[in-house]
């Protein structure tokens, strides 16, 4: 699979670029200890620091990062990016634009107050034959201080203009800046031919094989971690 980000010729060397997420993984992620003292256990249990899953969700794809710092002030969002001319008519100059409050009403993503921003893209995205862009909110990344909205882009069709991404804006506190390279949305292309649903009743060699694989993985750790996880290719 290819996946192939174009920008305006004037901001190629300027830009920050799409990135894999597994180069954009947070601080927080790197500094957090892989046990800690439960109480309800009564010792030390370990975190998802060491859960595989949770690490490859957050791993898996691609980011897009923020272009340029954005300061975050009450009723105010502004940025201080000294672009130059543009070789591409009708080109966004603003990282970020916004979306009409009405426009979720109906969805739980509305409140009176609902603020919902978008961040422009400056990057195009193609993806090969009968494969489409899932874009979402960076996985577990509750800190970041909106929540994206879930997209999926017919972008082996769909790849002239850049994917704007839209997210509501949820922390009413937050105060600061935006750091330039904050992930704004993780994106993987996922094929568009839909699967086939089987239901089926587990043969008798299947139990078995649960109650084995059932046991294994509540009596030591590290099962699904050295038997079955998948080696990602860098």
């Amino acid at each position: 699979m290819q996946i192939t980000f174009r920008c305006d010729p004037c901001l190629f060397d300027l830009l920050p670029r799409p990135l894999p997420a597994r180069d954009a993984l947070p601080a927080w992620l790197r500094a957090m200890p892989p046990r800690a003292f439960s109480e309800l256990h009564g010792q030390r249990i370990r975190t998802v620091k060491q859960c595989p899953p949770f690490i490859d969700a957050m791993s898996h794809g691609f980011m897009i990062p923020l272009p340029c710092d954005v300061r975050v002030e009450p009723g105010r969002l502004s940025w201080d990016w000294d672009l130059p001319p543009l070789s591409v008519p009708g080109h966004t100059r603003s990282p970020i634009s916004f979306h009409a409050p009405e426009q979720v009403v109906g969805t739980p993503l509305h409140t009176p107050d609902s603020v919902i921003v978008k961040f422009n893209s400056y990057w195009t995205i193609e993806l090969e034959a009968g494969w489409s862009l899932f874009a979402t909110h960076p996985a577990n990344r509750t800190d970041l201080p909106f929540r994206l909205l879930t997209g999926l882009v017919d972008a082996d069709r769909f790849n002239e203009v850049g994917i704007f991404f839209p997210a509501v804006w949820v922390d009413a506190h937050y105060r600061g800046v935006l750091a330039k390279g904050t992930p704004v949305a993780q994106v993987f292309a996922v094929p568009r031919a839909a699967a086939t649903p089987i239901y089926e009743a587990m043969t008798p060699e299947r139990s078995r094989r649960y109650a084995e694989l059932s046991a294994a993985v509540l009596s030591k750790p590290g099962v699904y971690r050295r038997q079955y996880r998948a080696r990602r290719v860098p």
